[in-house]
């Protein structure tokens, strides 16, 4: 045994993701003792401007947004007790088709090879015990997502540890519970056309194959609060929509995949740290 503590490394691509999918493990290991360490891949510029002006349109500066966004970010980590924050800032590269994927110096455009030896490095600086990041569709198919999946997988082939690893996922039950909720808070929302509503039947995994659900319940204002702190992104996150006792309800619980362990730990399991302490 040694006197290091416990520690939980969460890789994201943008600022906002380290609250949605995992704003209540950050929350509740931090409160556990556990040091927490986020890595957010970029620097967000393709997220809405003041007064919600999109990329692309006049008067969306992309620069500025980005200050804007590392100051939220901070304002994130400071609610959620994160320990350690480490950002890559890398060119934010937009959704999957946009022109900015294929800008200079976009995350999408970054040799994985690059990526992955930078993230590396953090590795083996914080030794993380767990490491979470998403699947290989990066969740949702979003390009800056896909990369860091793609970074963090190689980044772990470059060291010589051994931490358990974790893919963010949601079990099906929850994706149509979450659907009838939007219906419900958004009221003329269209239906969406076929093609759309059969990729998001496609996301997320069936309940039985999840081997990870943590609750962060207890967390969930932590959460809420967390995903507040992005208030210019605020007109894309639906979840402040419902209020923090309807949030709670429904993003209180948190679901991995478990793909990597050296512990032997049973599944399914209740905590990430099952088999370390």
């Amino acid at each position: 045994m040694t006197d290091r503590p416990l520690t939980l490394m969460a890789v994201h691509a943008h600022p906002d993701d380290e609250a949605t999918g995992t704003g209540g493990i950050l929350a509740r290991y931090a409160a556990e003792g556990i040091r927490t360490v986020l890595v957010t891949c970029t620097d967000g510029g393709c997220g809405d401007g003041p007064e919600g002006v999109k990329p692309g349109d006049p008067g969306h500066d992309p620069a500025a947004v980005t200050a804007m966004r590392r100051q939220e970010l901070q304002a994130s980590c400071d609610v959620l007790k994160i320990s350690d924050l480490e950002m890559l800032d890398y060119a934010d590269s937009g959704m999957m088709g946009w022109p900015s994927n294929d800008a200079p110096g976009a995350f999408w455009q970054t040799p994985v090879e690059e990526g992955a030896a930078r993230l590396a490095e953090l590795m083996r600086h914080y030794r993380p015990d767990v490491v979470v990041t998403y699947d290989e569709n990066g969740f949702y198919g979003h390009p800056d997502h896909i990369q860091a999946h793609r970074i963090t997988m190689a980044a772990l082939e470059m060291t010589t540890l051994t931490p358990k690893v974790y893919w963010t996922t949601a079990p099906r039950s929850m994706m149509q519970r979450f659907g009838e909720v939007m219906r419900e808070f958004a009221e003329d929302m269209p239906e969406p056309d076929p093609a759309e509503a059969a990729a998001m039947a496609k996301i997320g995994l069936p309940d039985d194959e999840i081997t990870t659900w943590v609750d962060a319940t207890a967390f969930s204002g932590q959460k809420f609060d967390a995903l507040a702190a992005h208030a210019s992104q605020g007109e894309n996150i639906f979840f402040l929509k419902m209020g923090k006792e309807r949030f709670g309800e429904l993003m209180g619980v948190e679901t991995f995949v478990r793909v990597r362990d050296t512990t032997g730990a049973a599944v399914p399991e209740n905590d990430l740290f099952a088999g370390l302490r």
